[in-house]
């Protein structure tokens, strides 16, 4: 007997209200890290959607017909996913050609990787970082995403027809997939080491996949083919609690659960895709009320475009900001306009690219293709053709002459001047370690120092007294790759100075560095800090550093760094912490250099040689204060 066609499947609009949801969460804590501190937590959602509603429809089409096509089930995701990426990766790869060229820099990879779907290993093999935009500036950053998606695709149709063969049962197999979620999770668990940069477990695909998974699991025990909209008032009542309730617990996340919390991966995040798939669950059923409370023409719009919103966002923060280098003057004012233009961008991309192709017959794409070239070439319909052409060309010039791991002459000199500080960091803990076990009482400064005392009093603009005195001070330096570039500086200037810092240090992975120095009598009274450039921090993080100082006296430099919009929450921050701890003072490392230019590379982050002269003696001017 022939098997009954595959039942029409209701539209979920309040599925749209949950996208939007989750993608303004994703766009704001890269525009507002400081306030939308668990905004990545849409990603889950988006995950969640994405597992629930493919296995619905798997399970619907088996349910029907028995079996289902491998081929119309792939053909489908390539037809929705494929021509809005593409189109992506075209017009980023030809405004780069055009405007930004030193973001060539390893665009074949990220382009390559991207079209295979498999960027997210590409990132994690590159070593680059989701949570140090900084140091890894690319617009193709947030595409690890769809690459975990793709390739739960690729291998979930088969894992279903294996499971549904295997089991039969609904109840058996939710009982599977739950399990092997679980198992991915605990993996996460696992393989994350606090303190450290959590790309690995961010992105890889055996680490995240049950996100997707709960979802799939769910759509086993809850099809929509088999909810009612006729329901008990106790059971509406119940659904609706729970559907509230999910949503202020995912709310909230968005708000406080930091990125960097152990937490997040050691439990976190596998309780926010279990809230979210139960969100997505009762916004499913007909007889809740949570699918009409989250439809309106709004939520319907922006989840309509959230694939767009997501693409281009990232370009859209990085050109911008690139050519926009006072961000941090008006960050308001900038992230207002870095929405409007991602919405703007993603609307037009809609028009003229999803919607169109959504609806395209692929089996006419040669005949269409040979019909533009048809005579004659330029007419009202084919008004797209040459800016088409145009388009192509210059995206395929710039893929071409993008160079591999390329590096600056101004770049090498910062990685030189890094590696070559390195030792000058190591040297002084070393110097301090001999000095604390030596029974040596002489004085660092001797009388036959007087012609380096001389040199270095001109070369600060100080006078001989204050070089003899500034040689006499001992602290410990403590701070990220600002720090890092001034190492040599201080220690000729201070040739007590102990100096650890390092590139893309943070707050939040510190405190173990810190407690290190301690154990080694390193960490002497007073201690400077030189942390904030590379991300800020929460009160509590800021509270666990200072613990581990105890009572010596602190002294933070504030950070100098227009171009990102975390300038003003770090020194914000520091000026209101300050406050509540006796020992520390804040040095106003912003305001003694913000009229000096020539004293930052580009990035107007890191020290020139002239910057590095500036930024030491400030210190000097600071520590030596009665």
């Amino acid at each position: 007997m022939e098997k009954k066609r595959t039942k029409k499947r209701r539209y979920i609009t309040g599925l749209d209200g949950v996208r939007t949801l989750a993608v303004l969460g994703v766009i704001l804590y890269h525009l507002m890290p400081d306030r939308m501190r668990g905004g990545y937590l849409g990603v889950p959602v988006f995950f969640g959607i994405s597992g629930y509603l493919i296995t619905d429809h798997l399970r619907m089409e088996w349910e029907t017909k028995g079996k289902i096509s491998l081929k119309a089930f792939y053909a489908r995701r390539l037809k929705r996913l494929y021509p809005p990426l593409v189109f992506f990766l075209l017009t980023t790869t030809a405004y780069i050609t055009l405007f930004q060229r030193n973001l060539l820099n390893n665009l074949k990879g990220a382009v390559t990787s991207a079209l295979l779907y498999v960027n997210n290993w590409w990132q994690i093999n590159q070593g680059m970082s989701y949570f140090e935009r900084f140091t890894n500036e690319s617009p193709f950053t947030h595409i690890w995403y769809l690459s975990v998606e793709a390739q739960n695709y690729l291998i979930w149709p088969l894992l279903f027809v294996l499971l549904m063969k295997i089991f039969k049962k609904r109840e058996k197999i939710f009982l599977v997939v739950f399990i092997a979620a679980l198992a991915s999770a605990l993996w996460m668990a696992i393989a994350f080491v606090p303190g450290a940069d959590p790309t690995r477990v961010y992105y890889g695909t055996d680490t995240r996949i049950f996100s997707i998974w709960l979802g799939s699991a769910m759509a086993f025990l809850w099809p929509t083919s088999h909810l009612r909209s006729q329901i008990p008032q106790k059971a509406k009542q119940i659904l609706n609690t729970v559907g509230i309730a999910c949503l202020i617990i995912l709310i909230a996340s968005f708000f406080f659960l930091d990125a960097h919390y152990t937490f997040v991966y050691r439990g976190g995040m596998l309780l926010i895709s279990l809230v979210s798939v139960l969100l997505i669950m009762v916004v499913a059923h007909p007889g809740a009320s949570l699918n009409k409370w989250l439809s309106n023409p709004l939520f319907s719009y922006i989840g309509k475009r959230s694939y767009g919103i997501y693409l281009y966002q990232y370009p859209v923060m990085i050109f911008y900001e690139a050519k926009v280098k006072n961000i941090a003057d008006n960050v308001w004012l900038h992230t207002l306009i870095e929405v409007i233009l991602i919405v703007l961008i993603a609307e037009v991309t809609y028009q003229i690219i999803d919607k169109p192709l959504s609806r395209f017959d692929y089996s006419k794409t040669w005949s269409t293709v040979k019909g533009w070239f048809e005579k004659p070439l330029l007419t009202w319909k084919k008004a797209f053709l040459l800016p088409g052409i145009f388009l192509v060309v210059t995206a395929l010039v710039g893929f071409i002459i993008a160079p591999s791991n390329h590096v600056t002459a101004e770049q090498k000199q910062m990685q030189e001047q890094i590696l070559q500080n390195k030792k000058v960091s190591e040297e002084s803990k070393k110097k301090a370690k001999e000095t604390a076990t030596s029974d040596s009482t002489a004085e660092t400064t001797s009388p036959a120092d007087a012609a380096h005392l001389a040199e270095i009093a001109t070369e600060y603009g100080l006078s001989k007294e204050d070089a003899a005195a500034a040689a006499k001070l001992s602290f410990t330096a403590f701070g990220d790759s600002v720090m890092l570039g001034a190492a040599q500086n201080m220690k000729d200037l201070f040739p007590d100075v102990v100096v650890d810092a390092n590139v893309n240090r943070q707050v939040y992975s510190s405190k173990d560095l810190i407690q290190k120095l301690a154990d080694e009598d390193l960490l002497k009274d007073p201690v400077v800090i030189g942390l904030g450039t590379n991300g800020d921090f929460t009160e509590t993080q800021f509270a666990d550093f200072m613990k581990l100082l105890g009572d010596r006296k602190v002294y933070w430099l504030n950070v100098h760094a227009p171009s990102l919009r975390i300038q003003g929450v770090v020194n914000s921050a520091l000026t209101k912490y300050a406050s509540s701890y006796d020992n520390l003072t804040i040095i106003d490392w912003y305001n003694y250099s913000k009229d000096h230019s020539d004293w930052f590379y580009d990035d107007q982050v890191h020290l020139t040689p002239e910057g590095r002269i500036g930024y030491t003696k400030l210190l000097f001017e600071t520590l030596s204060k009665k």
